[in-house]
Order: structure tokens, then sequence, then C-alpha cells
């Protein structure tokens, strides 16, 4: 299940909170009664190993005549 983190309009507290897709979003803060609102992070990415590059995923004997 996916991790939401919420931060409240009138007192800025953020909130993680765990829920299902099927989940309603959190509306009201816990803390002072505000209105919530979904907050939304870039997601980090890690390529490793020797490469990525277009013939990666074709055999070694395989020729394209687009290139």
């Amino acid at each position: 299940m996916p991790t939401y983190q919420y931060e409240c309009q009138s007192c800025h507290r953020r909130t993680e909170v765990v829920q299902r897709f099927s989940d309603a979003a959190l509306t009201t803060c816990e803390e002072c009664g505000g209105t919530l609102r979904k907050v939304y992070s870039p997601v980090g990415i890690a390529f490793k190993g020797s490469g990525f590059y277009k013939t990666d995923s074709r055999s070694s004997g395989a020729s394209s005549s687009a290139d």
C-alpha cells in the first residue's frame, strides 16, 4: 500500500498516512481541524549497471535498418 503525505493549510503540519488506492483522501487536520491537501514529491530513480542503450534489449545478431 502506498504512503501519502498531507499538509494542513492552516497550521502547515505534515502527516504521512498509509492508505489503499480505493481509500478516500483525508480532508481534515487532526491537530487544528483545518483543510488538508496531498503533497506530491518527485520519485527518486537510480539506474545501476553497465548502461542502458537502445541495443540492450536486442539479440547480438539482430540489426536494424532504421538506424
